[in-house]
């Protein structure tokens, strides 16, 4: 923290960003003076305004604050904003979120949850028990908690820092950790890493980050990948892992199942979020918690109180007639999770799934593998790629993932069209996926559901 403790003015570029609105949230509540840019309001950008962060939506560097100390982008940021060059060609510190974090973790205890999936949620479950276990716990997590309604837990005085970190860009390399989480290291960001064997090379570079007597905690089927003199440590939904799930069940929309290690054996946590891979990220932040002391009676308690993260199976209506669940799957394995857990707990309901594919690399790379996991479901919507940082590929569009599929009802619809075209669906279940802008479809979908079917 020493490299932040004179700044007083901090400017976000990007600041409606998951990740960059939970780090302005934690230097708005050290009171010092938090401003922005970003291109489009949103829910979370009214909400910081509220919180009393100045943000506009015009890129003109004429509004950027004056004296600004500190200012923080993301590789997301287009590199032909006007703000950022004016900001590159003053004398102010300007820095990627990840190089912040940096800073922050340098200073702390600091948990970092890393992996291709399941970092959101791992983080979000282990800050949760941390702060219902009393610990001066600030976390940044890439999703709004529905226990805190807010992306981030800020403690008055911190002791414990638990931060997502991420693979994408090499990011997770700034970071100093004491205790490292990796969930999985599945193909991914291939337009950064170029194959999957250099993406799982950077993870091991990273677990070589720890500090002194730092902790490893890896996914059982990753021991392997891991070598060396960290203390090392499994969990998983494998009875050989050293913090394991077993004996799961579903009953009554929730899921019950065992945690064991050889010092504690929870029996029977009854668990709002369904799914194996949602076992496994309880198995995960049991782990985290163990090793920091906290009595297994407040891991159960925060474990069975937690109520998920928006967009990480969010089951946004309910009714005796149809279910609408709100999903970030953006990967082949993701979505194939989320759809095995929603038949797992709807047996024999129609389920219908909209996916927005996530980058043009993405679909380039995993096209066969998306049509597989979109074939499971009983009809598929594809609409639009989603772009964010990235220019269009020649020839790469949802129609590469469309027509691979064998699901014998599929379509292609434009985003706009969808509410309307939905009108004549007959739903029972329904899914939105992906990691995109399809989130702004969650509000109208909810109301033209609950009009027709509450």
């Amino acid at each position: 923290m020493n490299d932040l403790k004179h700044i007083k003015t901090v400017y976000f570029l990007g600041i409606g960003g998951i990740g960059m609105s939970a780090l302005a949230r934690y230097f708005n509540s050290r009171g010092m003076h938090v401003a922005g840019y970003d291109k489009t309001s949103s829910r979370l950008t009214q909400q910081l305004s509220s919180e009393g962060i100045s943000i506009h939506y015009d890129d003109n560097p004429q509004l950027i604050p004056e004296n600004v100390d500190l200012a923080v982008y993301t590789p997301a940021v287009p590199k032909n904003l006007k703000e950022y060059h004016y900001l590159l060609n003053q004398n102010i510190l300007i820095q990627k979120r990840a190089q912040v974090l940096g800073m922050i973790t340098s200073g702390h205890y600091t948990i970092a949850v890393s992996g291709t999936h399941g970092k959101t949620s791992i983080s979000a479950l282990i800050a949760h028990i941390l702060h219902q276990a009393g610990k001066n716990v600030t976390a940044f997590v890439g999703g709004i908690m529905k226990n805190y309604q807010s992306n981030c837990i800020i403690a008055d005085e911190t002791q414990i820092v638990v931060v997502e970190a991420d693979e994408f860009d090499r990011s997770f390399l700034r970071l100093n950790p004491d205790l490292i989480i990796i969930s999985a290291i599945d193909a991914d960001h291939l337009d950064i890493y170029g194959n999957a064997e250099e993406l799982k090379r950077s993870f091991r570079e990273f677990a070589t980050l720890l500090k002194n007597n730092g902790k490893l905690v890896v996914e059982k089927r990753l021991e392997k990948t891991f070598s060396g003199d960290q203390q090392l440590y499994t969990y998983g939904n494998d009875s050989r892992a050293g913090y394991s799930s077993d004996n799961a069940y579903i009953a009554e929309g929730y899921q019950f199942f065992d945690l064991i290690t050889d010092k504690a054996h929870l029996r029977k946590i009854r668990f709002a979020l369904p799914g194996g891979y949602n076992r496994q990220n309880a198995a995960a932040a049991f782990a985290a918690a163990m090793t920091m002391n906290v009595e297994p009676i407040i891991i159960r308690q925060a474990l069975e109180n937690f109520q998920g993260v928006q967009r990480r199976f969010d089951i946004r209506l309910r009714s005796g007639k149809m279910v609408y669940i709100d999903d970030y799957a953006h990967h082949p394995s993701e979505l194939k999770a989320c759809i095995d857990a929603v038949k797992t707990l709807f047996p024999g309901k129609k389920v219908t799934g909209i996916f927005q594919p996530h980058l043009y690399t993405r679909t380039r790379d995993f096209a066969e593998g998306f049509a597989q996991s979109l074939d499971q479901l009983d009809e598929a919507i594809l609409i639009p790629i989603y772009p964010a940082r990235e220019e269009p590929i020649a020839g790469v569009s949802s129609k590469m993932i469309y027509d691979k599929m064998h699901c014998d009802q599929k379509f292609l619809y434009q985003k706009s069209e969808l509410i309307d075209k939905l009108q004549n669906f007959d739903i029972e279940v329904i899914l939105t996926l992906g990691a995109g802008d399809i989130d702004r479809l969650v509000k109208p979908l909810e109301s033209m559901l609950k009009k027709r079917y509450t």
